[in-house]
């Protein structure tokens, strides 16, 4: 029987070679991609899907991202896109009081993920690698070999809480990670739904945990539907989402259709993800540095700011890719983040206490307000960093 064989030249031909490759197309490594191929880098990007993919998400984005990823809102509608205006929000306590807060102005946008992620990864511009999963990392006289087909100096994790660059410069991937589970759906709605369904696509709804270890939410995006519940405690989780919907269901907030059994994803909080932000020609950005809001979960908007951060620091670096050189990166990331926090505040008082203090505050259209909205879901007191 003949057999077959490559030489090594052949071997070198076959390897697509690039200055730096970033793994995961989300929000985070098609920002840093746009902006490094703006410098004239050459960029490629590999994700295990093509694009557009279902992403779960809540998925909204307020103007300062907007504004950060350079987007013109009526030019991203006009496609057909989904983007939804947020005017006001319903918040409070499961089976607690309800408090509405309405803005003057629009506080954030509605998207979906599915439409969004895939608008921004086509506009970056960057290359894109086959899809396929990120299986080997092997480091080469220049830099990294990726599964043994692309060759890149410089590699940008930004494949999300499971990134396997993350593991590659020393995460320990779920072993000393106290992550947040969630379980949501999001679905077109049928005639007969929107009727029956009292939400609003300019007024999210936000319904906190009575332990303050998660909340639930809904949110109408135009004739889509989107509606979850995360926790820390993921313990019976689907328990506390089945009971949470079928309390939205009591509430007339959502269809009485609307299913109990919905699809999970974890990410980690910034206190509580002992990520390092680099490693030897390697760097993390996004969920896959563990950057969501300790109290919101949000993760687009750091997601954005740290590939911003990243790829300023990788264009200064002008190829030199040494410690010195990267380490304005990590200083960015905690000026602009502040140092991880192993146990903030409330999760240091009594469970007595703790749930007293939030039933009251989480009644206050003054605490709604002035923290809850202003302080921890839209950062409205943070400037918009420039590209």
């Amino acid at each position: 029987m003949g057999a077959s064989s490559i030489s090594p030249g052949d071997s070198f031909a076959r390897m697509d070679t690039c200055e730096i490759l970033i793994v995961g197309g989300g929000p985070a490594g098609s920002t840093c991609a746009r902006l490094l191929k703006r410098a004239g880098i050459d960029v490629m990007i590999l994700d295990k899907k093509a694009f557009p993919r279902d992403k779960i998400c809540a998925g909204w984005v307020t103007p300062a991202v907007v504004q950060e990823l350079e987007m013109d809102v009526d030019a991203y509608r006009a496609t057909g896109r989904t983007i939804q205006p947020i005017t006001a929000f319903r918040t409070g306590m499961i089976e607690g009081r309800i408090v509405n807060t309405k803005y003057p102005e629009v506080v954030s946008y509605g998207i979906r993920r599915f439409e969004f992620d895939a608008f921004l990864l086509e506009r970056c511009g960057a290359r894109l690698a086959p899809p396929a999963q990120l299986k080997s990392l092997e480091r080469s006289a220049n830099g990294w070999i990726a599964n043994g087909t692309i060759e890149a100096k410089f590699v940008v994790g930004a494949g999300g809480h499971f990134c396997p660059v993350a593991r590659h410069i020393g995460a320990q991937l779920g072993q000393s990670e106290s992550v947040v589970a969630a379980q949501e759906i999001e679905f077109p709605m049928t005639e007969t739904q929107k009727q029956d369904c009292a939400a609003l696509g300019e007024a999210p709804e936000l319904y906190f945990c009575p332990d303050l270890k998660g909340y639930g939410w809904i949110f109408r995006k135009g004739d889509f539907l989107n509606v979850g519940l995360g926790r820390e405690d993921n313990h019976k989780l689907s328990e506390h989402v089945a009971e949470f919907v079928r309390w939205l269901k009591a509430e007339r907030r959502v269809p009485q259709d609307t299913p109990e059994k919905l699809g999970g994803h974890a990410y980690l909080l910034y206190n509580h993800a002992p990520r390092p932000f680099l490693g030897d020609r390697a760097m993390l950005i996004g969920d896959a540095a563990g950057l969501a809001y300790p109290q919101s979960g949000e993760g687009i908007r750091p997601a954005v700011e740290s590939a911003m951060f990243a790829a300023e620091i990788l264009i200064a670096a002008k190829g030199d890719y040494s410690a010195a050189k990267l380490a304005p990166y990590e200083a960015k990331m905690l000026q602009r983040f502040g140092a991880r926090q192993t146990k903030s505040m409330t999760e240091r008082l009594p469970e007595g206490l703790k749930k007293l203090a939030a039933a009251r505050l989480m009644g206050s259209e003054w605490f709604t307000r002035s923290f809850v909205l202003d302080e921890w879901f839209l950062h409205r007191k943070q400037e918009a960093l420039q590209a």
